[in-house]
């Protein structure tokens, strides 16, 4: 089915509906990213300081404006104040504030119009002598505790230096002041400058040297940003105290400093110390010193006290040590008679025990005649008895002997081989063998072999056996 609205808008029904708020971020999605960080030119107008700290104002030309907004975070890092009716460069951000669908410059940082070529020699002279290592933290001097003597780098007729001697009238009123006198402001102003730094450095009148001028625009501070003033401050060989301008100025003498001061009093604050505080550190310090003082007396007149009561005289300290010798001579005697004395009672001790434990050796000599003819007995008779054993053994054993069953008639057979035959199934007929007797030996032949052994052979029948026929 159709769409009724089709007809009504002329566009095609696959065409999607989107709502306001994605067209809007739509829009500002693609205008930030088609046009980046880039400087717009205009006059101020409409300016608006809201409570929150963001300004809101519009730039324009003769053909056409612009509204504009600078957040409070970049507006507290612009340095100087915006007005209505001021020529300026903005570095802006081009975008669409979504709720309102109004096209707007967000505002990341702006200059006064016509400096913008000065400001980039300044940061391309920075860069140059950052890469030198001219402002390298390395190379910077400690500004002295205690100076006598501060050397001023500025004009005669400047407020600077007015506020110089003013402080250091109040702080300090012990500092001895040397001015090199020098024009801050115009062509031939940083040729001068360098020129007066060097003189200080020649010269060595001071300890310190400050450089310093008042406030201005960046047309006004130009000779501080001259390479040869910075160069000349590196050389300088006292340490170089820079206070140009106000708190937010920036220029390329502050870099090339051994200390910058973001005023000129503020530079005189830094070059010497307050008087009164010295004074009131030096009062401390005598307080802490005398206590000490007195703390030191105290503790070495206990120890000359303990000293003294153990100083004596020699006299004194040989007669003690005399004394004392006498006293180990009585102890000494007196132990050893102890010591004789339980000696001499434990030998006769020792002589009292030997004394008993000696044996009665003529007792025991009855003893042991008494013994002998007994053991003599016992000992035939044992021997007799040993003769007995060993006769039984004897004939025991003369049995069993293989020449006496010999000696009773029986012999020994053994085959060809030496062999000894036990049994009848050892033989064949026909087979030599040999028979051995108690005296002598018979070789013969076997005329037949039985296995018949149950009847047992008389003396006669063996004879006839054995003989051949």
């Amino acid at each position: 089915m159709p769409n009724p609205d089709s007809s009504i808008t002329g566009l095609p029904i696959a065409v999607p509906v989107i709502p306001v708020s994605m067209l809007n971020r739509l829009a500002r999605e693609r205008l930030e990213a088609a046009f980046p960080l880039c400087w717009v030119a205009g006059e101020v107008s409409n300016l608006s300081h809201a409570a929150s700290g963001h300004l809101y104002f519009s730039l324009k030309d003769n053909a056409a404006q612009v509204r504009c907004v600078m957040f409070r975070s970049r507006a507290q890092l612009l340095g100087w104040r915006l007005e209505n009716g001021q020529h300026v460069e903005t570095r802006v951000l081009v975008t669409l504030y979504e709720a309102r669908g109004d096209f707007q410059l967000n505002v990341e940082g702006a200059r006064r119009a016509g400096v913008g070529n000065l400001y980039e020699q300044f940061l391309r002279l920075k860069e140059r002598l950052e890469r030198e290592g001219l402002f390298d933290s390395a190379g910077k001097r400690s500004l002295p505790a205690f100076p006598r003597r501060v050397g001023v780098v500025t004009s005669a007729q400047g407020a600077a230096l007015r506020d110089v001697l003013s402080t250091l009238r109040r702080r300090a009123s012990q500092v001895s002041i040397v001015l090199y006198p020098t024009p801050v402001q115009g062509d031939s102003a940083a040729a001068q400058i360098a020129e007066a730094i060097r003189n200080a450095g020649e010269r060595r009148e001071c300890e310190v040297l400050i450089v310093c001028r008042g406030g201005g625009s960046i047309e006004d501070l130009w000779a501080f940003n001259d390479e040869a003033v910075a160069r000349a401050i590196r050389a300088c060989p006292m340490p170089v105290i820079s206070g140009i301008g106000h708190e937010t100025d920036f220029t390329i003498a502050d870099f090339a400093a051994d200390q910058r001061a973001p005023t000129p009093t503020a530079a005189a604050e830094l070059a010497a110390p307050e008087r009164s505080a010295l004074i009131a550190r030096l009062a401390a310090n005598q307080f802490a010193l005398r206590r000490h003082i007195e703390q030191q007396i105290n503790q070495r007149g206990q120890q000359l006290d303990w000293l003294a009561h153990r100083l004596q005289h020699p006299a004194q300290y040989l007669a003690r040590h005399h004394e004392g010798l006498r006293n180990l001579e009585r102890r000494l005697g007196a132990g050893l008679l102890q010591a004789s004395a339980r000696t001499r009672t434990t030998l006769a001790d020792l002589a009292r025990r030997l004394l008993l434990i000696r044996p009665d050796s003529a007792r025991h000599a009855g003893r042991l005649q008494a013994l002998a003819p007994k053991l003599h007995g016992t000992f035939h008779k044992m021997l007799h008895g040993k003769s007995a054993d060993l006769g039984r053994l004897a004939a025991g054993l003369a049995h069993l002997n293989p020449q006496a069953v010999l000696a009773r008639g029986y012999g020994i057979v053994t085959n060809a081989q030496g062999q000894i035959v036990r049994s009848s199934t050892m033989l064949e007929p026909g087979a030599r063998i040999a028979v051995f007797f108690q005296h002598g030996r018979a070789d013969a032949a076997v005329l037949a072999v039985s296995e018949d052994s149950d009847r047992p052979l008389a003396g006669g029948e063996i004879a006839s056996a054995a003989r051949p026929e």
